[in-house]
Order: C-alpha cells, then sequence, then structure tokens
C-alpha cells in the first residue's frame, strides 16, 4: 500500500503544490460553446493545454470516431463539499467496512481502475498518460479507497485553485466509490475547498447531493477560485471518522 504512514508530521503532510506549466496554443473559450456544450474539436492533450482548459471549465471527452472533443456543458453539475448526501446505507458501510483512504498515494491505480469499469469508460491510453503527466506536475488529485493493502477505490479529478472538477471514479466493492467522493469532498471542504466539479448531472450524482447551476455562475465562481492555495491532508484515515450524522 503506497499510504502516508509513519514519520515525522506524516498526519498533516499536504499535497503538492501544482507547478506552472508553458502557455497554451489553443484558444478553447467557453463562450464560444455550442447548444450541446461542445467548445472546440482536435487540439491536442499537453499538459499545456489541458490546464488551461479546466482554468476555464472545459473538459475533454473523447467520443468513438471522432476527433477529440472539448465541453464546457450548460448548465453544469455540482457538489457543495459539506452538503453531501449520506444514505444509512452508506453510514453503515463507513462504520463496518474498516477502509482507510489517501489521497495521491497512487494516482496511476486510480485511473487504472477507472479505464476497467465494467459499465464502459473515455479513458483512452493518451487520456491516461495525459492526466498521470498532469498528476505528476501537481494538479491531478487522486482519492484511494484501501482495504489493507487492496485498492478498492478510488475518485481522481483536475483541481484549480478551489475548484475541482472530478473526471471519474471506480468500484471494486459496494460503495467504495460512494465512500472516496465523501472522503474527497469532506477532505477539500476542511482545506477550504468551496465546490466540486461534476459536470454533468446523473441520477446517482443527484442522490449524493449535486445539483445544476448555470454555466455563466460556475465560470464566474471558477475565475475567483483560481488562485488559491487549497491543499488537502494527503495522511491515511479511516473512513468510520465519516460515519457520525
Amino acid at each position: 500500500m503506497a499510504a502516508d504512514e509513519g514519520g515525522e508530521g506524516s498526519a498533516t503532510r499536504r499535497v503538492d503544490a501544482p507547478r506552472p506549466v508553458a502557455p497554451c496554443r489553443w484558444d478553447l473559450d467557453p463562450e464560444r460553446a455550442d447548444a450541446d456544450g461542445i467548445v472546440g474539436v482536435g487540439a491536442d492533450l499537453d499538459v499545456a493545454t489541458l490546464v488551461a482548459a479546466y482554468r476555464r471549465g472545459v473538459f475533454p471527452w473523447p467520443h468513438d470516431g471522432l476527433p477529440l472533443l472539448w465541453f464546457s456543458p450548460d448548465p453544469r453539475a455540482v457538489l457543495v463539499p459539506d452538503r453531501f448526501h449520506v444514505s444509512r446505507s452508506l453510514r453503515r458501510t463507513l462504520r463496518r467496512s474498516g477502509w482507510r483512504t489517501t489521497v495521491d498515494a497512487d494516482p496511476g491505480g486510480v485511473i487504472a481502475g477507472c479505464g476497467e469499469r465494467r459499465e464502459g469508460t473515455w479513458i483512452t491510453a493518451e487520456l491516461r498518460d495525459a492526466y498521470l503527466e498532469l498528476a505528476a506536475l501537481g494538479w491531478v488529485r487522486s482519492l484511494e479507497v484501501w482495504e489493507g493493502d487492496t485498492l478498492v477505490g478510488g475518485v481522481y479529478g483536475v483541481q484549480v485553485g478551489g475548484v475541482l472538477t472530478g473526471e471519474s471514479m471506480f468500484s471494486r466493492r459496494p460503495d467504495a466509490s460512494k465512500v472516496a467522493l465523501l472522503d474527497l469532498a469532506r477532505r477539500f471542504a476542511a482545506a477550504g475547498g468551496t465546490l466540486l466539479d461534476v459536470q454533468l448531472p446523473t441520477p446517482h450524482l443527484r442522490s449524493l447531493g449535486a445539483v445544476t447551476v448555470p454555466r455563466r455562475a460556475f465560470l464566474g465562481l471558477l475565475d475567483r477560485e483560481a488562485e488559491r492555495d487549497v491543499r488537502m491532508i494527503a495522511a491515511a484515515a479511516p473512513v468510520s471518522r465519516l460515519s457520525a450524522p
């Protein structure tokens, strides 16, 4: 298990701050999004492109048989970190599972798990490599759920200041992806984070507390939050701590 266990200051060690990247050569302007939220077609997956895109509320979403598409949907699905809905069954899992979580301990394992989901994935090999490069530069955050030394769930996303855009999550045990998203929300809120961007509304995300906001409102908040230094504690912690009402 690649967890942060032991060592002076390990319990309060925070994730690394993102490192600067080169200027982007593409103009991915969300104001030009069409009715489907498509901002652009093509471009590349360089770290400079990805950082510039996320800073403007734009994300890549591959579709089979088409050039790479870039989206900024309207409305936008978001989750306020301290308003996550925890069901009775999820509380039981938190109390009884014995799982622990870490942040940024195994981004490669989390991204690989998201790419192997039975229900399918949009994560191509090129996207996987791009997000791993972003992780090495401190722009990607991963939340790992561990059962002993086994990775059983996780979620990853791209953080821009006080906003974290969730990209994908996976589960190898019942409720493990929900636990991952809840733990990420709680850690992010404790660090001063303002919003989890979950991009598109689904019944599953709505059941956890996600709501929709107009794109213009989301972009305004993202612009205000972009330069904040928000860094979560990375150390291993038991999920049982999240079970209190």
